[in-house]
């Protein structure tokens, strides 16, 4: 896995989702999250890493710490540039694939999220970003 830089991750093979469960993990960790919270965001990392490896040819994720007012947060934006997502509506809708998963990834990766917006094109790739607070 590339390190873009300090916050930017390269997804490429599958190793590389190894490497963002674990970078995002160390991050909301060091941010003081709960392990529920710590879980949630990891997991629905997982997801989107896994969905930009399987169908979008890989990219990037870019994780930044965030503030809004007392709350903190950790904030990950995932790009590629693969074939983009037809019908956003239909995508993130459980048991809807393009492939072989269950269907559960955007949709999951949503519900794991207090934050959660998704912009894509056919031929213009993805972008998810989400947001997870720390609870107080």
């Amino acid at each position: 896995m590339d390190r873009l830089d300090d916050d930017a991750l390269a997804i490429h093979v599958g190793e590389d989702v190894v490497k963002v469960r674990q970078e995002v993990r160390d991050r909301a960790r060091a941010l003081g999250f709960s392990l529920i919270d710590q879980t949630k965001i990891v997991t629905a990392a997982s997801e989107l890493a896994r969905n930009i490896l399987d169908y979008g040819g890989g990219g990037i994720v870019k994780l930044e710490a965030v503030e809004s007012g007392s709350r903190r947060g950790l904030k990950l934006i995932f790009r590629d540039e693969g074939p983009g997502i037809a019908d956003i509506e239909q995508a993130l809708k459980d048991g809807f694939t393009t492939g072989s998963g269950l269907g559960l990834g955007l949709g999951g990766a949503k519900r794991l999220s207090n934050e959660f917006e998704i912009a894509s094109k056919p031929g213009e790739g993805t972008t998810v970003m989400i947001v997870r607070w720390k609870n107080p």
